[in-house]
């Protein structure tokens, strides 16, 4: 009886056990990650993103923050372990040590007179003949009677001093942590603890497998289906337009699941008048083009109207359904697009190049996305080479806006970014009309715009020069500089209801022939987390090139003093092409900004493959035109976008025009690359 209530009262142990061991190190890691967040504020702090609300901590938004299905799910088995905790104390107290002397109320060691003396009130006490509570009885008998029978008894109190047992040495015992009904094997209580086995040992750890193996054959890592995936692989093509890019990212999975309500018809008709300007649409057979329109999957069509509502900024006279499937539509568009342009850098061919053409508009869909800009203001127009959408997303700053600050000759955003802030302010009050509160506003957004430079080497490990068929090792900084001196910082994005963290595509493509030779996704939010990245990828380096441990130490150390001062390091390598002379260029662009993208050329020279041993000699007879196969162009660094990628939605309308152009251009530029690039796939 008491074996079996030992092991009743161990399994609340065992269960707060079970529950203690990963709860408390998950809640020491939980607090320790919120009491080490930075208490700099790395978001914008513009009047616009202020009526916005997004970054506005309300009570309600602070108790939403804590409010988390894991944190409640965290505090509810915290209370579950108190309670047990409560319990186990209370069942402590309740199952005593068999202790003679304080059952007899007596001192450890008293004399058998004075027990005999205590033994004979207590018995007058609760003796059956002198109380007929059977309570009273029972404690007689259990407790009275066996207590003075231990200490009466010269061997059984010897014992007891002793070992602390009347019967002397206890062997050790083993107890089961399961209730005491589980453990009546007579019976029912058999079937149920067979139940209990079956349960917890074979069904829970099944059912377990069978829901997270059917979430991951449906969900990559990213939480992207793989049937979005399998889609946006098979719709890609190197010659899609940044203008087409729209028509693959909305056929996504996620986005065919949305509801289609007929209540939501009128609001999206009324939404598509407005628009309709930025569908597409072939005006000369406008009403032929609105049928085909309309005739698409319901689903495809509210997703497109509803992007084209953030980017015309049209989302003010949503209906409230609609007003929840846009904000599910814009939650997901960041990881759906990411998943589009890695399968747009995908290896595609047997050299494993990707392709330039359709990379670039996914980044550009994303800047347009996020800052609520319209894919046909990036179209060159009104003597804007660059188009007006890199003004649009500055706060106050409107289309009569842009065209009166033309008039003073800054017709590029580069153009207003390098004034100095004294000649910006008389520029915009003075020409532009605007108030000194909202100029400052915009020198607060232009604080936090990211300013881009690369350094980037191509060698091959261990060797002088680099022929065809070497595994080449493309080395490159990517640094950042801001005007308010942040590193890691979220966009001004007043018009993205959700948070939205700064990332980077660091591409080496030639524009000519649209292929990317290698790609790399670059943040700068996570310091610790690079610094282990650089430290790794230098001592590889190092360690593979025959350095000793000093120069492998000095390198690592002059890597973190990088990584600290806002620069990120780009490692990859890739297999060299059959000889010649080509004009690569490295591209950083940004997925949030319109305006901040960089880019450097790297001139890479591939010697004809000799035999071993000869290598060096083949390098020599070329003189030294060519440093490790590598030369950058310098004037790019200096971050005139004069010389930056043009957008090419301009080039849709006079496709033909471009091939007549550059049709016969062999990398006569790395400004007209890509358009270089537009007759090969026109005539594909």
């Amino acid at each position: 009886m008491a074996a079996s209530e030992e092991n009743s009262a161990l399994f609340p142990i065992f269960i707060l056990t079970i529950m203690a061991l990963p709860i408390v190190p998950y809640t020491i890691t939980k607090l320790c990650r919120a009491a080490t967040k930075k208490s700099k504020s790395i978001h914008c702090q513009c009047s616009e993103c202020s009526r916005s609300g997004k970054y506005r901590r309300s009570i309600f938004k602070r108790i939403s923050n804590v409010s988390t299905c894991s944190n409640l799910t965290l505090l509810l088995l915290w209370v579950v372990m108190i309670v047990l905790v409560y319990y186990i104390k209370n069942i402590s107290g309740e199952i005593q040590v068999f202790d003679p002397f304080s059952i007899l109320e007596l001192e450890p060691g008293a004399a058998e007179s004075e027990i005999k003396k205590k033994y004979r009130r207590l018995s007058i006490q609760y003796h059956p003949d002198k109380n007929p509570d059977p309570e009273a009885h029972k404690y007689f008998v259990e407790y009275i009677a066996k207590a003075y029978q231990a200490l009466t008894d010269p061997i059984a109190r010897e014992n007891y001093e002793k070992y602390g047992h009347p019967d002397g040495r206890q062997g050790f015992q083993m107890g089961i942590a399961l209730p005491q009904f589980l453990l009546n094997i007579d019976g029912a209580s058999g079937g149920i603890l067979l139940l209990w086995i079956v349960g917890v040992c074979i069904l829970l750890p099944l059912v377990i497998a069978v829901i997270y193996l059917s979430r991951s054959s449906k969900y990559t890592g990213n939480y992207v289906m793989h049937q979005t995936l399998s889609t946006y692989y098979y719709l890609m093509k190197p010659s899609l337009a940044p203008s087409k890019v729209m028509d693959v990212f909305i056929k996504a999975a996620e986005y065919m699941e949305i509801p289609v309500r007929r209540t939501d018809d009128e609001p999206l008709q009324k939404l598509f008048m407005l628009v309709r300007s930025e569908l597409n649409l072939d005006l000369k057979n406008i009403k032929q083009e609105q049928a085909k329109f309309w005739k698409q999957h319901p689903a495809l069509v509210k997703t497109e109207l509803l992007i084209q509502a953030q980017l015309t900024r049209e989302f003010a006279m949503l209906s409230p359904s609609l007003q929840g499937d846009f904000r599910r539509i814009l939650e997901m568009a960041p990881r759906l697009l990411e998943e589009l342009m890695k399968m747009a850098v995908i290896p595609r061919n047997a050299q494993g190049h990707g392709w330039l053409r359709p990379a670039i508009g996914v980044v550009e869909l994303s800047q347009s996305i996020i800052q609520a800009v319209p894919l046909s203001a990036r179209k060159a127009t009104g003597g804007f080479p660059e188009g007006m959408a890199p003004f649009l997303q500055l706060p106050h700053i409107s289309e009569t806006v842009i065209k009166k600050v033309a008039r003073k000759k800054v017709r590029t955003f580069q153009e207003l970014r390098d004034m100095n802030s004294q000649e910006r302010a008389d520029l915009l009050i003075q020409s532009a009309g605007l108030a000194s509160a909202e100029v400052q506003d915009i020198e607060v957004v232009l604080g936090m715009m990211p300013y881009l430079t690369i350094e980037a080497t191509c060698e091959t490990e261990g060797e002088e020069g680099i022929q065809e068929g070497d595994i080449v090792t493309i080395h490159a900084w990517v640094n950042i500089k801001r005007g308010n001196g942040l590193i890691g910082a979220l966009p001004h994005a007043p018009y993205y209801p959700f948070h939205k963290e700064e990332n980077f595509w660091f591409l080496l493509a030639d524009s000519v022939s649209n292929n990317v030779w290698f790609s790399q996704r670059v943040s700068f939010m996570d310091e610790v987390a690079a610094i282990t990245g650089a430290s790794k990828a230098i001592e590889e380096s190092m360690e593979g090139s025959g350095a000793n441990v000093k120069e492998t130490s000095r390198a690592v150390s002059e890597a973190i003093e990088k990584v600290k001062g806002g620069s990120r390091l780009v490692m990859g390598k890739f297999q060299a092409p059959s000889e010649g002379n080509y004009g690569l260029t490295c591209y950083c662009l940004c997925d949030s900004w319109l305006g901040c993208d960089r880019r450097t050329n790297i001139k890479l020279k591939i010697l004809k493959r000799t035999r071993a041993g000869t290598r060096g000699l083949a390098v020599a007879d070329e003189g030294p035109a060519v440093e490790d196969g590598v030369e950058e162009d310098e004037e790019d660094q200096d971050g005139e976008y004069d010389d930056d990628y043009e957008s090419e939605y301009s080039e849709d309308e006079d496709d033909q025009d471009t091939k007549n152009k550059h049709g016969t251009a062999n990398g006569t530029g790395d400004k007209h690359g890509q358009r270089a690039y537009n007759s090969n796939s026109d005539e594909e």
